[in-house]
């Protein structure tokens, strides 16, 4: 199946109703972001791409991941748009894979996480190598603005209705995992992938317009 994206700003708007909902939800744990790649390194001698992971055309610049997430993924306006309210992010670090930021809407159950891999260098191939085999979902995305993504999630059929992650090659060496936890008033009614897919949406027209692409 296939995402419609919807364009930066109209898809600002949808996603508040898609992730925030209703209040009076339960405070979700953050959510697992994980790109599959062992707590080490590349894998050796190995040419990028790797176990059919798609080349990235038009690449961004290292630099752009050099800011924390808490600082550079949203602007506090989106976070507000897509969680219902603004909410500062928690560094949340990931010590084997990269910087990692945290949202969560505790009134309605609504999640959010951002992470910049940049502390293992085989992007995309690594989430291709490791996480589609235990993927109970698995989807490779259109280009989002020219970058390959993939939604993927590994929780059962029940938490594949509330939770997706998508991963985003920012360059054949890095990539942005963005995951989303919907509200529980919104389980069942939206696809968590394709919400998760306009926001890293969003996450990428920020990447870029810091690039000055």
């Amino acid at each position: 199946m296939k995402v419609k994206f919807a364009s930066f700003s109209a898809g600002i708007a949808t996603t508040v109703v898609l992730v925030a909902g209703c209040s009076g939800g339960s405070t979700p744990s953050p959510p697992p972001v994980s790109s599959g790649v062992p707590a080490s390194s590349s894998a050796a001698g190995k040419t990028l791409p790797y176990a059919g992971a798609p080349k990235v055309e038009k690449p961004l610049p290292d630099s752009v991941l050099t800011v924390h997430p808490c600082d550079s993924a949203f602007t506090s306006g989106q976070v507000g748009k897509i969680l219902g309210k603004e909410i500062q992010g928690k560094q949340a670090d990931n010590a084997s894979l990269g910087a990692q930021c945290h949202w969560v809407n505790s009134d309605s159950g609504a999640a959010l996480t951002v992470l910049y891999v940049t502390k293992v260098s085989d992007g995309l191939s690594a989430v291709y190598a490791n996480s589609k085999p235990q993927s109970t979902v698995w989807r490779p995305l259109p280009l989002v603005q020219g970058l390959p993504a993939v939604a993927h999630s590994t929780y059962g059929p029940q938490g594949d209705k509330s939770f997706c992650q998508v991963s985003i090659g920012i360059s054949d060496e890095h990539d942005v995992d963005v995951s989303v936890t919907l509200s529980p008033s919104k389980v069942g009614a939206k696809d968590p992938c394709d919400v998760t897919a306009q926001i890293s949406d969003m996450v990428v027209a920020n990447l870029k317009q810091k690039a000055g692409a």
